[in-house]
């Protein structure tokens, strides 16, 4: 009888497979088999935090096959990946064939493995346990707070701040860091401050460059000089003195290695050595630790990528030193093994630090079996592994001194050589830009005594800057410096911010949106303690300590949801003019900055052209999210949309930023930035018929709107504009701007433009080149015999489909598209043709549908009520009626941290 296996993804059992043998079946459980499904009522606090849980249909299936491959297996083998995230995916594996009654006497055993190697699998397998309750008791902790915040604090953000998104335990602290570091940088005074620097020369014709560390028998601190003035007068000082060096200091300093990479610090070094989203860098990672076709067998190439421990099995550290050893020489070994211990708060260690699993697969000799980034995040971990069992680096540091003869002035050299590589042999140096010329960091030979010469003394004016906007890399360490999310979510957390429009990433760093700064103050005014660093630390340190067995899960939770679900009782009373007063008064200086040009920049511009009474702009909120409007609404109609005073441009006006005038029609052309972004209009609403909209184009989001001129704006508003005709079919070639970007069009052939192709100046010989590559996925099969409109194959996601006008069909499965003659596409359409996705028939047919549905069932109701009861019966299912639209239309918050 065969043992089954059951791991987590395809790719795994593959592997594992073959390591084991014909005695056991592995199987995928593609990760989660259940979870709380996303709608109130999961997570029952008054019934001691019981949970529903919900198989959907691809765990359905998962679980199907499970069941299937379990019928005459000696025992079921649970090997999903080694945290607390595997533990419970083979929980409810458990729970599930428990609750089917299809385990009662089939063994259950739990192994895990840090790499998938044949040896580590078959270790494994010799020493399984039972699960680990402790870390299952943390998930569920985890899990249900999760979905508490989330199913309570989001419907309060909805009600009470239209416009907003969901709201999570720790999503919401990360939105905070990121917002108040923009506080910061809004309100920073630069301060100005100056360096003076010499060019020296020696006895010996030797220049180099010295700072001026003394001034006037005082040592100066960097803001010691404040102006110019005080600069041009140690200028002249240094000018006017004779000065010999006074000493010559040289020592030699060690600088140790790095410690292998936890999972946040591997995301940190690839976001800024390689340029990559964390996320991103995950799933590499996850690829390697899967395993690769290496030499024609699947091999994992790292250990687990999800763990905040640094160490290293025994077997890794002394396979690492007798490479080095052998490939680098005995001078790169130290006399005995490096051992680190992390100083990340809260860290579990439960994992190794991630590292190859064989050091003697290179970098160079793996490389031809992975792609670009594959072999770029190997390359990273394998030598960051590596070089943290090599020798220390040594620097040799020369400090000259020199001083003038009443000793009152003092310049200081200093300079650097590195002295033995050590485990730079392989990292580099750090902070190359500043070393990559070795000339400058090397101080010509001194002696005591020796008089030295002020070639050139260079004043040198500085202003302090502001702290940094948070990169990805420097987002993730402070989550982990507070003790905020664990390892496998930092990636996640970033990536829900960006997709929740919160924040931009620009630059590789992170920008609050408006909507993400409205969240946080509204957050940090109402629900304070749970977006407080502190708080959610803690939080995250009692949900490990449920996982070690110190704290029981329930009392955790009991804890946390009576504070939490008073802070979201008192918001039911909350006021709505509540809520704008304590966003106005937090973020009134980032929508109204006051400085030269706005010196009053509340003050109502359309209230003072008029000369009413002066109406006071603020913050408002509206149906579809907040904006700015007048105190004298609605006597004052002005209003505009939600931007900061920073990003109007100086001639926008009330109604947006008018460019000129329509040379033809006399329009108005006018500059306006809605909810989607920036756009031109011609004229404005018509309000005897407000149904006629008025002509719009949206601006490509590589146009600047700032030096938007009206020429630009009117060929925006004359799109679509015609190129040609093709050479061969003689079709009509047009170029667009569409929802998804700007476009070329033939017919029903559209080929999208690239970041380089300009919109406005694109001409019919680069069209025809997007067309043509395009058409390669697609067969014009002749006309219609019915219109004579051209019948065509198309390649789909699923495999070939035929498409006639607005009608399309899919063609039998394992049909290759250079196969599909005109019949079988005819064919196809006739028998299983439908309108395409988006047209009016196509929408049409589905009101229809509904709407027929809605009828027969409101026909087989009336059959089936007496008629004496009509009329209560007819109360009834009204109100049921309307309570199931009332239910199909509330918004589910998404599952996040």
């Amino acid at each position: 009888m065969v043992k089954l296996v059951v791991v987590e993804s395809p790719a795994k059992a593959k592997t594992i497979n073959r390591y084991l043998g014909s005695d056991y079946k592995v199987i995928a459980s593609f990760g989660h088999v259940r979870d709380l499904p996303s709608k109130d009522g999961s997570v029952l606090p008054d019934k001691n935090f019981a949970m529903k849980w919900e198989i959907d249909k691809r765990g359905a299936r998962q679980m199907g096959d499970i069941e299937k491959a379990l019928k005459g297996a000696s025992r079921l083998i649970l090997a999903t990946d080694p945290d607390r995230e595997g533990e419970a995916i083979s929980w409810h594996i458990k729970e599930i064939l428990q609750e089917k009654k299809k385990i009662k006497d089939i063994p259950v055993e739990r192994v895990t493995f840090n790499e998938i190697t044949k040896n580590a699998i078959k270790t494994a397998m010799e020493s399984p346990r039972g699960l680990d309750q402790p870390l299952i008791d943390a998930y569920l902790a985890r899990r249900a707070l999760d979905y508490l915040v989330g199913f309570n604090l989001s419907p309060v953000l909805w009600r009470k701040l239209p416009g907003s998104r969901s709201a999570g335990r720790v999503q919401s602290v990360a939105l905070r860091l990121i917002c108040e570091r923009e506080s910061e940088i809004e309100v920073f005074n630069p301060r100005e401050y100056w360096s003076v620097i010499s060019l020296c020369q020696t006895e010996a014709s030797k220049n180099f460059e010295a700072r001026l560390t003394h001034f006037e028998g005082k040592k100066l601190d960097v803001y010691d000089i404040e102006n110019e003035t005080q600069a041009l007068k140690a200028v002249e000082a240094i000018k006017a003195t004779s000065l010999s060096v006074a000493s010559v200091e040289k020592k030699r300093i060690k600088r140790n290695p790095p410690p292998p990479f936890t999972t946040s610090t591997m995301q940190q070094d690839a976001s800024r050595k390689l340029g990559m989203a964390p996320q991103h860098a995950m799933r590499i990672a996850q690829q390697l630790y899967e395993g690769i076709t290496y030499k024609g067998e699947q091999t994992g190439l790292i250990t687990y990528m999800r763990t905040d421990g640094v160490t290293m099995s025994k077997e890794a550290v002394f396979a690492i030193r007798d490479h080095i050893k052998s490939d680098l020489g005995e001078k790169y070994l130290p006399n005995s093994p490096r051992m680190y211990k992390t100083k990340t708060k809260n860290a579990q260690e439960a994992h190794e630090a991630i590292r190859p699993t064989d050091i003697t697969h290179t970098p160079q000799e793996v490389a031809p079996y992975l792609d670009h980034d594959q072999a770029r995040l190997y390359e990273l971990i394998w030598k960051r592994a590596t070089a943290s069992q090599m020798a220390s680096a040594e620097i040799d540091q020369t400090t000259a001194t020199i001083q003038n003869r009443q000793k009152d002035l003092e310049i200081r050299a200093t300079g650097s050589v590195i002295a033995f590589d050590g485990f730079m042999k392989i990292t580099g140096v750090p902070n190359a830009k500043k070393e990559e010329n070795s000339e400058d960091t090397i101080l010509p030979e001194m002696k005591e005594g020796e008089t030295i010469q002020a070639l050139e003394v260079t004043p040198n004016q500085h202003f302090t800057q502001p702290p940094p906007r948070y990169s990805e890399a420097s987002l993730v360490k402070k989550m982990e410096e507070i003790g905020i999310g664990r390892p496998s979510t930092y990636a996640s957390i970033l990536a829900v911010l960006k997709d929740r429009e919160y924040v931009r990433l620009e630059s590789r760093r992170f920008f609050p949106e408006d909507r993400g700064r409205l969240v946080t103050a509204f957050l940090v005014s109402f629900f304070n303690q749970y977006v407080e660093t502190d708080f959610t630390a803690n939080l995250e340190e009692e949900l490990d300590n449920i996982s070690d067995g110190r704290l029981e899960w329930h009392k955790v939770m009991e804890n946390f949801w009576t504070g939490f679900s008073d802070a979201v009782g008192k918001t039911e009373n909350l006021k709505i003019s509540d809520v704008i007063d304590a966003l106005d008064e937090d973020l009134g200086p980032h929508f109204f900055p006051q400085d030269e040009n706005h010196p009053e920049p509340r003050k109502c511009p359309i209230c003072e052209k008029e000369k009413r009474e002066e109406g006071r702009l603020g913050l408002r909120l509206g149906r579809h999210g907040a904006f700015i409007g007048c105190s004298n609404y609605p006597e004052c109609a002005y209003t505009r949309p939600l931007i900061s005073g920073e990003d109007i441009p100086a001639d926008m006006a009330g109604n947006g930023r008018i460019l000129g005038k329509n040379p033809e029609t006399k329009a108005e052309i006018t500059l306006k930035k809605g909810p989607y972004g920036f756009y031109v209009q011609e004229g404005e609403v018509d309000e005897t018929d407000k149904k006629k909209k008025p002509k719009r184009s949206s601006l490509p989001k590589a146009m600047d709107p700032e030096t938007l001129t009206l020429e630009t704006a009117l060929d925006l508003l004359a799109l679509p504009r015609f190129l040609g005709n093709h050479p061969d079919t003689g079709e009509k070639i047009e170029v667009n701007l569409g929802r998804f970007g700007p476009y070329v069009k033939m017919g029903s052939i559209f080929g999208t433009l690239t970041k380089e192709d300009d919109l406005l100046s694109i001409q019919l010989p680069r069209a025809l080149e997007i067309l043509a590559a395009k058409l390669a996925s697609i067969r014009n099969l002749g006309p219609h015999p019915k219109d004579g409109e051209a019948v065509l194959a198309k390649k789909g996601r699923f495999g070939p489909y035929a498409q006639h006008a607005k009608m399309m069909a899919p063609l039998p499965k394992g049909t290759e598209l250079d196969d599909v003659t005109l019949d079988m596409a005819l064919e196809a359409l006739a028998e299983k043709g439908k309108p395409v996705r988006g047209t009016k028939k196509a929408t049409a047919k589905k009101a229809s549908a509904k709407k027929s549905t809605t009828d027969k069932s409101a026909t087989k109701a009336t059959k089936k009520i007496p008629a004496k009861k009509a009329s209560v019966k007819k109360t009834t299912a009204k109100k049921t009626t309307v309570k199931k639209a009332s239910t199909t239309k509330k918004k589910t918050p998404k599952k996040e941290e």
